[in-house]
């Protein structure tokens, strides 16, 4: 049979890095992974430029049951410390809104990095492996499609279930579970939300047009683009405030942030309005958006026929437009999954499980998702580094 000291289930981020890590530290790593390439998350990340990190990562970013647990890992391995690497690679990049970075060139850039790093500290990287099983005898056991492999440590970095065409599976989950583990609900986030039959009727004609917007649901708001799409709303203010949103909540959506229509309107009223309400109200949304809202308020006719109650009317429909979601177009479109590995089992030091010496779980597959913008590639980053100077 053959043995080695650390084995680690996934070649994306978080495996990767704990694999550069735990070789520097001398350790005989090998890292196991079905798919044919590695890293085929980072690869198609941010448009193929892959936002790598973001320049700040606040625990306030990161949802999890357990808020304080990724602090340690943040902490100790921040955006400035992956910067460094990517800066020591010649890779160039740029801050391309609200601190997120990106590759200027390829996404392959952050893969061959990590590859690189693997290759220079011996770690033998198995791509095109499939695992069978895991099973304990003091060490861990690992049956392969290559053979049987022993490991005084194993790490598991396989993510969560989004993008399942990308070979993403519950792996994680069910070996947390095989050895006793908790594990939270898992769904779905950063994804786009989808609409009733009903609402998608009125709503069709605006598929392919976006707004900058604020959506809001109770405490929580973000300001950013939104997308009409076929199915219902997408854009990065719809995918952040997906990580928040359940069956049944209603969200409050500004079509038009930073203008107060029904004030704006009166104040062209009063300068001359002999202009179509329609048009006016297109000076402050994309024509079509315009034309639905006046549809749903059935106002039509010169701006200077509608009463301030009217105004008021169509003001509410642009700056607090109610919408009632009824799902997400789920895992397919999913950038990650909310949930997983209960951190209340884990050591927030090293990642490793309370109660199973030498089994660690890093980066998705973990109960912490953050924001979009380069938070969950930060986590993966922390986490694997993490875990890396302790396996």
């Amino acid at each position: 049979m053959e043995t080695t000291d650390v084995i680690i289930i996934g070649a994306g981020a978080a495996g990767m890095m704990c694999a550069v890590e735990a070789g520097r530290r001398g350790r005989r790593v090998v890292v196991l992974d079905h798919a044919r390439n590695p890293g085929e998350k980072i690869r198609i990340s941010g448009g193929g430029r892959c936002n790598f990190t973001n320049l700040e990562a606040p625990p306030e970013r990161f949802l999890s049951g357990n808020p304080r647990f990724a602090i340690s890992a943040l902490k100790r391995f921040a955006p400035a410390d992956f910067i460094a690497r990517v800066d020591a690679a010649g890779i160039a990049w740029h801050e391309k809104t609200l601190g997120q970075l990106f590759c200027d060139g390829s996404a392959r850039q952050i893969v061959d990095l990590l590859v690189r790093d693997m290759a220079d500290v011996s770690v033998d990287l198995r791509l095109g492996t499939g695992i069978s099983t895991v099973s304990r005898d003091g060490g861990f056991l690992v049956e392969t499609s290559g053979g049987m492999i022993r490991a005084e440590s194993l790490v598991l970095a396989t993510g969560g279930k989004s993008i399942p065409k990308m070979g993403a599976t519950g792996f994680a989950y069910r070996i947390a579970e095989q050895f006793g583990l908790a594990v939270t609900e898992i769904r779905p986030a950063l994804v786009p939300l989808t609409f009733a039959e009903q609402d998608l009727e009125k709503l069709r004609p605006l598929a392919g047009v976006s707004v900058e917007a604020r959506v809001t649901l109770g405490r929580t708001a973000f300001e950013e683009g939104l997308l009409f799409t076929h199915r219902g709303l997408s854009g990065p203010s719809i995918l952040q405030i997906s990580s928040y949103w359940r069956e049944g909540d209603s969200l409050t959506v500004d079509l038009a942030r930073g203008c107060d229509v029904a004030a704006a309107l009166k104040a062209l009223r009063g300068a001359g309005g002999r202009i179509a309400v329609q048009t006016a109200l297109g000076r402050y949304l994309p024509e079509k958006v315009a034309g639905i809202v006046l549809e749903a308020t059935g106002v039509s006719g010169r701006l200077a026929d509608q009463s301030n109650a009217v105004l008021d009317q169509i003001g509410d429909a642009v700056n607090r437009w109610q919408v009632k979601p009824v799902g997400s177009e789920g895992y397919r479109t999913a950038e990650v999954t909310l949930g997983g590995v209960d951190t209340g089992g884990l050591d927030a030091r090293t990642m490793e499980a309370r109660t199973v010496p030498g089994l660690y779980f890093i980066g998705e597959a973990v109960d912490v998702t953050g924001w979009l913008g380069g938070y969950n590639f930060q986590w993966a980053w922390s986490s694997g580094w993490a875990a890396g100077q302790a396996v």
